[in-house]
């Protein structure tokens, strides 16, 4: 369980895509789940994130509007390091 978790919000569900809003205030993380589902990010603010994975921590820097593709099967935690509020659409693709 997270500390201060991020919060999703669903936009759409339907037969081909899940697009969900998350916003995470600082220090807010997402828990360890798994992406089921190929999916695109688009972050909607700029910030740093540090990802959890297999052990490892690395952090990745958003770029407002500069979306990027995963593959399904992704196992990990998410948590903004940023000082300020970060926001992404995801986009997973059925």
């Amino acid at each position: 369980m997270c500390k201060v978790c991020a919060v999703p919000s669903q936009q759409i569900n339907n037969d081909r895509t899940v697009v969900t809003e998350w916003k995470f205030a600082a220090g807010a993380e997402t828990g360890w789940h798994t992406h089921e589902m190929d999916y695109v990010v688009v972050p909607m603010t700029d910030g740093v994130l540090m990802l959890e994975v297999d052990g490892e921590t690395k952090t990745s820097a958003l770029v407002k509007g500069q979306s990027y593709f995963r593959k399904a099967g992704v196992r990990h935690n998410v948590t903004n390091t940023s000082d300020h509020e970060v926001s992404f659409i995801e986009i997973e693709i059925r």
